[in-house]
């Protein structure tokens, strides 16, 4: 039902552009949705968070800059100046907050995406630390560490809002864990009963569930699948959609509930597709920054968003 509402509303939106008075229909129906658009040229993308509604942030890795899209046509700015630092994985709440994980810096913020102030700052660690993404759970929000075997949570009060600094908990991660000298945590979900958490392990191609209680950890079983170069991940019910970024590949599972089996069911891939790292959905669609990695970063340097179909299997 909720697809159908979703799928409606895209149908409604499209048929507005067309046929209002003041755009003509030859220059709006290619406009409305567009497969494609542009961010800023040098702006080094890599994470992304859609809604609620058709509004799309993208975070700089150049500058932690947080530049906002209309989806229906594609169109943006930057709405919340950086710090001067990275802004990686994202997320969004329905409240207007955007959760920023802070990469190299160590830290994590907390934006609002009607003023573009921030809100709080977290300074996770001082350590060699690349805080890389983040998932927002019913009472925290979760960031992974990919230079240190730990997680990071900011408790969230009635309302969504978020603790204060000192009362982040860093939980180690245990049992089946295996850091090594490369990255380590990646990308981030709950699994489908939202009991415990999904975490890409990006060295060892490996996914974990983790208990939040302990951080011990769980190798789950995906059929024998390596996620080489895995990297942002999505849930949709039981569906399990992870990027392998240099791979130009969406990987998708079908897990059990408890999220300690998957079944690959499809791989989507894109010839638009230039190294896409994160991946966040709108009605039908996947939508994915290409971070372009195998690119030299200049001002000059093109980026650019690619929409692909959800799977149907």
């Amino acid at each position: 039902m909720r697809t159908r509402r979703l799928v409606l509303a895209i149908a409604l939106a499209v048929g507005a552009a067309v046929l209002s008075p003041t755009t003509s229909v030859a220059t709006a129906t290619p406009r409305a949705f567009p497969a494609e658009f542009p961010l800023p040229d040098g702006f080094q993308p890599e994470g992304i968070a859609i809604g609620p509604g058709p509004t799309a942030w993208f975070g700089s890795l150049a500058d932690g800059d947080i530049y906002q899209v209309d989806l229906r046509t594609g169109r943006g700015e930057v709405i919340s100046q950086g710090p001067g630092t990275a802004a990686a994985g994202l997320k969004s709440d329905r409240r207007g907050r955007l959760y920023v994980a802070g990469g190299p810096s160590g830290t994590g913020r907390i934006v609002d995406t009607r003023t573009g102030a921030t809100l709080a700052s977290y300074p996770f660690t001082t350590g060699a630390g690349f805080i890389n993404d983040v998932v927002l759970t019913r009472r925290t929000a979760w960031f992974t560490d990919s230079l240190q075997p730990q997680l990071y949570g900011v408790p969230l009060r009635r309302g969504g809002r978020p603790a204060d600094p000192d009362d982040v908990v860093t939980l180690p991660l245990s049992g089946d864990w295996q850091q090594g000298t490369g990255f380590g945590a990646n990308g981030l979900t709950e699994t489908p009963d939202g009991r415990a958490l999904l975490v890409v392990l990006s060295e060892r191609g490996e996914l974990h569930r983790v208990d939040t209680r302990t951080g011990r950890t769980r190798i789950v079983d995906l059929g024998g699948y390596v996620l080489t170069n895995g990297d942002g991940m999505l849930l949709q019910g039981r569906t399990l959609y992870v990027v392998q970024n240099r791979l130009n590949t969406i990987a998708v599972f079908r897990l059990d509930r408890r999220g300690t089996t998957g079944r690959l069911v499809d791989q989507i891939t894109s010839p638009r597709f230039d190294v896409p790292t994160t991946v966040a959905a709108f009605g039908p669609w996947l939508y994915l920054p290409n971070a372009r990695f195998g690119t030299p970063p200049t001002p000059q340097t093109p980026y650019w968003v690619t929409r692909v179909p959800r799977t149907r299997r």
